[in-house]
């Protein structure tokens, strides 16, 4: 009997192509959509119904069954509530990590599994071996779209049951295979925004769940300079919509966020893109995930990201109190924020992650 897998189809090009792949391959292939968020837009439509239109015409140009399944609600309690709760505490959250950990290899896997898969196949940029009996995932070969940085929560079992047939690819040749099958997403825009939730007016989505509460925007001397709308609807490093111009005996100098206090409800700036206060050498990261079967030995010599699509940064990983992570690196860091997540790698493998807590002033 073949091998089945079931692909997560999102009605975009690459999770099209991860299915055009299989197929060629000779896996017995079906396509999953996953309807994660329910809200309807303004004029009554259902935001998803363009997409899933999308999975269905590709799913009749390559002949496999298309099937939907609603996780709205493990969305909402396995992500969505969390997103929300690290932005009341201040934080900037990345809900595609914990999106991948808890949706797309777990919620999907399970359903897929259960239905007789042996495997589940997404769209990702990124790459499984195996080596000394254990898996590692590695980067994409395409430095520009490489997405093991939101893979980094996976472990040896959801690695175990994941194709990723896009990593050996660059995204022109996934554009080009989708024309030369006729595949009509082959020049969609890719999605950004919010996992699962979408591009959208991101203050006023926010406000819609968190209430904001206006307070002082303050130099770092403690001069007063404008007023915030909310210190969640802004993240470090930030320098659009602030509402404020630079002082001219500073230079005129554009102001960029360098500190965020829920408890007084104030946010702190700075002029100029290089100020002092938005770099840091070390951070302190929550209790890490590991994807090894084993943790490696610390203090580890390794390179890290604190942000995706930041270029590799050497640093030395220690650990701290209560199982957690000092990170100290080689070159001062812009805009650490907490909530985001720092990845590790060594050379193409990446080793895991942790949740950015703090940032040592």
């Amino acid at each position: 009997m073949k091998t089945k897998v079931i692909v997560g189809l999102s009605g975009g090009v690459d999770s099209a192509v991860a299915a055009l792949r299989l197929v060629e391959q000779g896996y017995e292939v079906e396509a999953l959509f996953m309807k994660n968020w329910s809200e309807v837009s303004p004029d009554g439509n259902c935001l998803w119904e363009a997409d899933v239109e999308d999975a269905m015409k590709v799913c009749d140009v390559l002949g496999i069954p298309l099937n939907t399944v609603d996780l709205a609600r493990e969305y909402w309690e396995r992500v969505f509530a969390g997103f929300l709760e690290q932005y009341r505490m201040g934080r900037t959250p990345n809900p595609d990590v914990l999106c991948n950990q808890e949706i797309k290899f777990r919620a999907f896997m399970e359903r897929a599994l259960e239905s007789g898969a042996d495997f589940i196949a997404t769209g990702h940029y990124a790459r499984i071996e195996e080596k000394d009996g254990a898996r590692q995932l590695l980067k994409g070969v395409d430095p520009g779209k490489d997405q093991s940085y939101f893979l980094c929560r996976l472990n040896q079992q959801q690695l175990g049951r994941s194709l990723f047939p896009l990593g050996t690819l660059h995204k022109g040749e996934v554009r080009a295979l989708a024309a030369r099958a006729g595949l009509h997403v082959h020049d969609k825009k890719d999605s950004t925004g919010i996992c699962f939730v979408g591009e959208r007016p991101f203050r006023e989505f926010l406000s819609a769940f968190l209430p904001s509460r206006s307070g002082p925007i303050l130099t770092a001397d403690g001069q007063q300079v404008g007023e915030h709308q909310g210190v969640h609807f802004y993240t470090l490093g930030q320098r659009q919509g602030l509402g404020i111009g630079g002082l001219p005996e500073q230079g005129g100098e554009p102001w960029y966020v360098a500190a965020k206090d829920v408890q007084s409800n104030t946010l702190t700036v700075v002029q100029g893109n290089e100020h002092p206060l938005l770099y840091s050498l070390e951070l302190i990261a929550s209790v890490p995930h590991w994807i090894a079967p084993a943790a490696p030995e610390l203090p580890l010599r390794c390179v890290a990201k604190t942000r995706y699509r930041q270029r590799d940064q050497s640093c030395i990983v220690e650990a701290a109190d209560a199982g957690r992570l000092r990170v100290g690196f080689r070159e001062p860091q812009r805009a650490v924020t907490p909530g985001q997540y720092v990845v590790f790698y060594q050379d193409a493998v990446c080793l895991g992650g942790a949740v950015v807590e703090k940032v040592p002033s």
